[in-house]
């Protein structure tokens, strides 16, 4: 195929920000046709993109050649099954799904009919993320012995929309949602999980799901990892604190590509995955330490992956395997807050 045409479902945060500009900005790809049913965001789509915005998603099918799952969480399965079962690819933003079972369902589904499916756990190429897992890699923090990781903000007024609102049929709140990601990079940089212990609340007026989560994982290494979401955080802690045998690395502040793609920033721009350099990390002990360029932010390289999964066979940026993996442990950490327990994983 000359260009591969990318069929988008949903427009709102993900889609707009995230999906539509990366897809956009990829060699290969083209953004074709985006489903949704707002007039306001049709409109956009076809003023910055050229796309055709249709109402339905079954209008999609004979319009791409892979599709986007962008739409609200509860419909990821159901919208990736039936592009499957349509012949098409799929890419299924995160949560993959709401369980792990159903997760190795669409896992099994996308072999059985010999097709591409991956899952959009961008947070891999952060730059900060990328930063740890090469000095890990170099062996400079020593043997890692805990991961500490935080997405924290300070929102004590809710936002609305169904991640806060809804409840677990829409498979919202900050578990799933930031929680993904972190248990996601943890899991990438220290392995497999054998126990989970989880603290879960709701702290504000109004909103039915989590909002104010803390994990612990015990990695099969013999590792920890510390993970924080929250939206009530009115003092916000490092962005990564990792503590090794020989030397501790600690970060604070962001990655900076959701800002500048929520800036409409082109995300093919020179230096628009570079962080500032007031805000580079801090490696090394009390006695000496140095200070650390953070390596470039690269969301663009997912959907590179995913052109070259397509057009020449390598294996998809995430494996969907690692998604269900992830879906695991966030199952175990709802298990362990509602029974104030620690999960012990097989």
């Amino acid at each position: 195929m000359s260009e591969i045409r990318v069929g988008l479902v949903g427009y709102g945060t993900a889609g707009a920000y995230f999906h539509a500009p990366l897809v956009h900005a990829t060699p290969g790809l083209s953004l074709a046709a985006v489903v949704t049913g707002n007039p306001d965001r049709r409109a956009e789509v076809a003023a910055r993109y050229s796309a055709v915005a249709v109402a339905d998603v079954r209008d999609l099918w004979e319009r791409c050649d892979l599709v986007v799952v962008a739409s609200p969480n509860r419909t990821h399965v159901s919208t990736a099954a039936a592009a499957l079962d349509h012949g098409l690819p799929v890419v299924v933003d995160k949560p993959l799904a709401g369980s792990a079972a159903e997760g190795r369902d669409l896992v099994r589904l996308a072999e059985e009919r010999g097709l591409m499916l991956t899952v959009f756990h961008n947070r891999r190429w952060d730059g900060d993320f990328r930063t740890v897992l090469r000095l890990a890699g170099e062996g400079r923090l020593g043997e890692v012995r805990r991961f500490e990781s935080r997405f924290e903000r300070w929102r004590p007024v809710p936002k609305g929309g169904w991640r806060e609102t809804g409840g677990p049929e829409e498979i919202g709140g900050l578990l799933y949602d930031l929680g993904s990601h972190l248990v996601d990079q943890a899991v990438r940089l220290l392995g497999p999980v054998r126990e989970v212990y989880c603290e879960s609340d709701v702290r504000r007026e109004g909103v039915a799901s989590d909002d104010d989560t803390f994990i612990a994982l015990t990695h099969t290494s013999g590792a920890r990892s510390h993970l924080w979401v929250s939206s009530v955080a009115a003092r916000l802690g490092p962005r990564f604190r990792v503590l090794g045998s020989r030397a501790g690395f600690v970060k604070y502040g962001m990655d900076v590509q959701e800002e500048r793609l929520r800036a409409g920033i082109p995300p093919g721009s020179p230096g628009f995955g570079d962080d500032e350099e007031e805000r580079w990390g801090v490696l090394g002990t009390e006695e000496a330490r140095e200070v650390v360029r953070t390596e470039a932010g690269s969301y663009l390289d997912f959907y590179r992956g995913v052109a070259a999964a397509l057009r020449e066979g390598t294996p998809p940026p995430v494996d969907p395997r690692e998604a269900v993996d992830v879906l695991t442990v966030i199952e175990a950490a709802r298990l362990s807050a509602s029974k104030r327990t620690v999960v012990h994983l097989d």
